[in-house]
This record gives C-alpha cells, structure tokens and sequence, in this order.
C-alpha cells in the first residue's frame, strides 16, 4: 500500500463525526448515491484518503465526488492542491457547487454516472 495513502486515527475519527455532520446537499446528494442506487456503484460517504476527507468515493471507480459550499469560495487554492494530490495518487475528482445539487440534480447524476462509466 502507498505510504501515503495510509489513514491516521486522527482522520478516521473526523471523518466519523463529518458523516454525522452532513450539510444539507451532502445528505441530498447521499439519497441517490447510497445502496447502489445510482447505476449499481458503491459510494462512500466522508471517506478518507491519506491525510484528507472526501465528501463521495466510489473506490472501485477511483471517483471522488465533493460538493463545494460557500466556504470554497475562499479556499480555491487549497482545494487545487487536493485534487492535484488526489488525481496524482489515481483518484478523479469531480466538483458541484451546492446550487448543482440542489437546482440541478438529474445533471449531477448524469456526470457522475458518464465519470464512472469508461471505468465499468
């Protein structure tokens, strides 16, 4: 396993108390991902990877989905260096705004199964 990949308690532990945090549009969102309802993939919801927490993984697909809230609007920079370090460590990482969600769901859905589709 890559070292750094590897997961600290310290991360498990959050990453407990995200999944019983969950924003509004998470917990939307998790109503279509959840027992294999959307094309039969298996999401995970506030799951770690190395040092960090993502909202949506689906680990057999390598696909990580994160719904970015008004505090994203002031943290793009840190938000780039986790993908880049995602994508580099063979993750691709797809981002919907809240509005997404919540305005445009059937659009979300859609990218999200065309992401995993080349992958199945």
């Amino acid at each position: 396993m890559d070292k750094y990949l590897r997961v600290s308690p310290l991360v498990r532990a959050r990453a407990r108390e995200l999944r019983r945090e969950q924003t509004p549009m998470e917990s939307r969102l998790w109503q279509y991902l959840r027992y294999k309802r959307l094309g039969g993939l298996r999401f995970r919801r506030q799951h770690p990877i190395g040092r960090f927490i993502v909202d949506f993984c689906c680990p057999a697909h390598r696909l990580v989905i994160e719904i970015d809230g008004a505090p994203h609007a002031e943290q793009t920079e840190y938000d780039q260096s986790r993908t880049a370090w995602l994508e580099a460590h063979g993750y691709e990482v797809l981002r919907f705004a809240n509005r997404d969600v919540r305005d445009n769901l059937d659009r979300v859905l859609a990218g999200i199964l065309q992401a995993a589709s080349p992958r199945q």
